[in-house]
C-alpha cells in the first residue's frame, strides 16, 4: 500500500535565530532528489523563509524512513553553506519581521486573495499521501478518517511558538490555519461529486484561489490518486514523521476494510471534531481530549490507544504493528515535539530550542529516556 510524505521546514539564521529568506539559494545548492522519477523533490513554500522535502513513493516504513532521513540531511547541508539552519517545527521559535513572498504568479495571487493572513503565515505541516482505489473510494476514506484527525494533531503537535512568544498551546500552527476559508475537518460527503461540488462552489465564490487549494484537513488528492492527510505539525524527528505516516496509513487501511465489509462511516457532528481538533492543539497529549462518538472528555492518551487499538489489525496487515508500539512508546517517554521545546525553553530560552530543533531534525532520531518531558 503505497505511501509518501512532504515535509515544511523553516530556515533560520545561525547567529540570530530568526526565520531567513534562504529558500532560493537553499533550494538551488540541493540539487536534484534521489527519488525524483518516483515523485521525490525539494520544493519553495509560499513564505521565501521555508522549504519542502517530498519523498517519493515508498512502499513500507523502511523505505520512508530512508527517504525522509536523506532529505533532511540534502536540505540541511545546503543551509549550512550558506549560514542557515534547518529546523523542522510548526512555527518560528524566534520572532523576526514578516518573510518575503517567494517568486511565483500563484504565490502573488495568494497572497492578494488571502490578505495579511498570509503576511506572516510561517506554518509548517507533515502532509501524508495514502494510495487509494478511485476518487470515490478517496471520499469514503476521508469520511471514515474524520474523527481521528484531532488524535492524530495531539500526537504531533510541535509548535508551542508564536511570533517569539512560548504559548499555552501545544499547537499554535493549527490556530493559525483556522484563519482560512473552509479550513479544519471536511465537510462529510456522500460521493465525490457532492465533495465537488462543494469545493466547486468556494472558488466560485471567491474565497478558495483554485479546485486544488482546499484547506481541509484531510481530502482526495487533487493531483495523485490519494487520500492526502495535513493535519500534523512538521515532526521534530524523522522518526516521529514515520509514526505518523504509519498511524495515517492504518487508518486508510482500516477504512478500505470497512468499505470492502460494506460499513460506511458515521457521520459524526462536524463541529464536535472541530471543538476536538481545537482540544487537540490547546493541550497536545498533555491534558484531556474530545471523543467525538462519545462527545465526553476523555484523557489524550486513551484517545490515541483507541486509535491504535482501531487499527490494530490493519498494521499487523501491512507489518507496521511492532514499529507504531516502539515509536508510540519513545513519544510517551521523550514527551512530543511541544513538549520538548517547553523544555528546552526552560532550560536555555529560545536558544536552547533552536539548538535542540536543529539538532533533532538532521539527526532523525526521538530523543531516549525523558530528556524532552517538561521539568
Amino acid at each position: 500500500m503505497s505511501l509518501g510524505l512532504e515535509e515544511e521546514f523553516l530556515l533560520v539564521d545561525v547567529a540570530s535565530g530568526r526565520c531567513a529568506p534562504h529558500a532560493e539559494r537553499v533550494l538551488a545548492e540541493v540539487g536534484r532528489h534521489r527519488w525524483q522519477e518516483s515523485g521525490g523533490g525539494f520544493h519553495v513554500e509560499l513564505p521565501a523563509t521555508q522549504v519542502e522535502a517530498a519523498t517519493g513513493v515508498c512502499r513500507d516504513l523502511a523505505g520512508l524512513r530512508e527517504q525522509l532521513r536523506y532529505g533532511r540531511e540534502r536540505l540541511a547541508g545546503a543551509a549550512r553553506a550558506g549560514d542557515a539552519r534547518l529546523v523542522a517545527a510548526g512555527t518560528p521559535v524566534v520572532g523576526g519581521r514578516p518573510p518575503p513572498i517567494s517568486r511565483g504568479e500563484r504565490f502573488a495571487v495568494m497572497a492578494a486573495v488571502y490578505g495579511d493572513v498570509m503576511e506572516d503565515y510561517q506554518a509548517c505541516g507533515c502532509h501524508v499521501h495514502v494510495g487509494v482505489p478511485g476518487r470515490e473510494t478517496a471520499v469514503a476514506v476521508v469520511n471514515h478518517l474524520r474523527p481521528w484527525l484531532a488524535t492524530l494533531l495531539a500526537l504531533s503537535v510541535n509548535s508551542p511558538f508564536d511570533h517569539g512568544r512560548l504559548t499555552d498551546y501545544a499547537g499554535r500552527r493549527m490556530v493559525r490555519i483556522v484563519g482560512f476559508p473552509g479550513a479544519g475537518v471536511p465537510p462529510f460527503a456522500a460521493s465525490a461529486s457532492e465533495y465537488d461540488e462543494r469545493v466547486a462552489a468556494l472558488v466560485e465564490a471567491g474565497v478558495l484561489v483554485d479546485e486544488v487549494m482546499t484547506f481541509w484537513l484531510a481530502r482526495p488528492s487533487p493531483r495523485w490518486p490519494t487520500v492526502e492527510v495535513r493535519v500534523a505539525d512538521t515532526a521534530a524527528t524523522a522518526d516521529e514523521a514515520v509514526l505518523h505516516a504509519a498511524l495515517v496509513r492504518g487508518l486508510v487501511r482500516t477504512a478500505l476494510n470497512d468499505l470492502a465489509a460494506g460499513r460506511e462511516a458515521t457521520n459524526v457532528d462536524g463541529q464536535v471534531c472541530a471543538a476536538a481538533l481545537w482540544s487537540a492543539a490547546r493541550h497536545g497529549m498533555d491534558g484531556p481530549g474530545l471523543d467525538p462518538f462519545t462527545r465526553r472528555a476523555v484523557p489524550a492518551w486513551r484517545l490515541l490507544d483507541d486509535l491504535v487499538a482501531h487499527v490494530r489489525p490493519a498494521l499487523a496487515e501491512l507489518g507496521d504493528l511492532d514499529a507504531v508500539v516502539a515509536l508510540v512508546d519513545g513519544v510517551r517517554r521523550a514527551g512530543t515535539g511541544a513538549d520538548r521545546q517547553r523544555h528546552a525553553a526552560g532550560r536555555g530560552g529560545a536558544d536552547a530550542v533552536v539548538d535542540m530543533l536543529a539538532g533533532q531534525t538532521e539527526s532523525g532520531r526521538l530523543p531516549a529516556a525523558t530528556n524532552g518531558k517538561p521539568g
